[in-house]
């Protein structure tokens, strides 16, 4: 595949990012025929390790098609970094502010000049305690329906055995290697005459997941959990069960009091019945 509209600022950073991970990953790539030679897309891929964007971005860059990611607006601050963000033509995403939505405007616009713009569509490292996709935020489904581009699912496996998620210190050896496996287009076009309502997006994020889950099935050779890890109802969960904890907390000390002021009463009135007892 030819390489087309990298720059400077890619080929940059390949020269930095390049060299350590052929040096600390062996390369199981596989589906680049699904990556599109013309056009803007949309790929959609997991995410299990701090190590994974720069490994996928080196599988990417080696198609020609180099991913334009989201990434959150404070990496654009931060001196070299921030300029390697803004010369790569990576996306901020301003969260909690009035620019929230640009992002999401940036990345249509960018699928519409021909450009690929990469999803983590589950927003942040997965929390499935088996490394699953968890369910996914509706971005990609959103820019997808809006530009009707393609949605190449890409799954992903090996990063998170080099560098687990969350963990500070990686496992250098034996060397990992790194499993992409690059899928058809996700049909999406169900959706394509239908409103964009949350409903219609919370289903078309649904059939990309799972597009992205059966990537990751065949790459582990393993079924994925029937119901993928959600962590908005881990959240809920844990709320009541800190509010049955502290329910009970609050019944245990209650009892407590009322015990200590059942023998306080008891050891008042124990004198009295003494006295009496002597006058006899």
């Amino acid at each position: 595949m030819p390489r087309r509209r990298i720059g400077f600022w890619y080929r940059f950073a390949a020269v930095i990012c390049k060299p350590p991970l052929v040096f600390l990953l062996k390369r199981d790539w596989r589906g680049i025929e699904h990556i599109p030679a013309d056009g803007g897309f949309i790929t959609v891929v997991n995410h299990n390790s701090h190590v994974d964007p720069f490994a996928y971005a080196h599988f990417q860059y080696n198609t020609g098609r180099v991913p334009r990611f989201l990434a959150k607006s404070g990496l654009f601050k931060k001196g070299f970094v921030g300029a390697a963000m803004r010369g790569t033509g990576q996306i901020p995403v301003y969260r909690e502010s009035t620019d929230a939505l640009s992002a999401f405007r940036a990345a249509i616009d960018a699928v519409e000049r021909g450009e690929c713009v990469a999803f983590y569509p589950e927003g942040t490292l997965t929390r499935d305690p088996n490394g699953w996709p968890m369910t996914g935020k509706t971005g990609a489904a959103r820019v997808a329906l809006q530009t009707k581009c393609p949605v190449i699912p890409v799954a992903q496996w090996g990063c998170n055995e080099l560098l687990p998620p969350y963990a500070k210190k990686p496992n250098l050896f034996p060397r990992k290697t790194h499993h992409v496996l690059a899928g058809p287009p996700v049909d999406l076009s169900r959706f394509y005459d239908k409103e964009m309502t949350a409903e219609v997006l919370k289903e078309a994020t649904e059939v990309i997941m799972a597009a992205i889950t059966r990537q990751l099935e065949e790459i582990r050779g393993e079924k994925a959990p029937a119901t993928p890890y959600d962590p908005r109802r881990e959240r809920i969960e844990q709320r009541r069960r800190t509010q049955a904890q502290a329910q009970a907390q609050a019944q245990a000390k209650a009892q407590a009091q009322a015990q200590a002021r059942a023998q306080a009463q008891a050891e008042v009135r124990a004198p009295g019945k003494q006295a009496e007892g002597q006058g006899k």
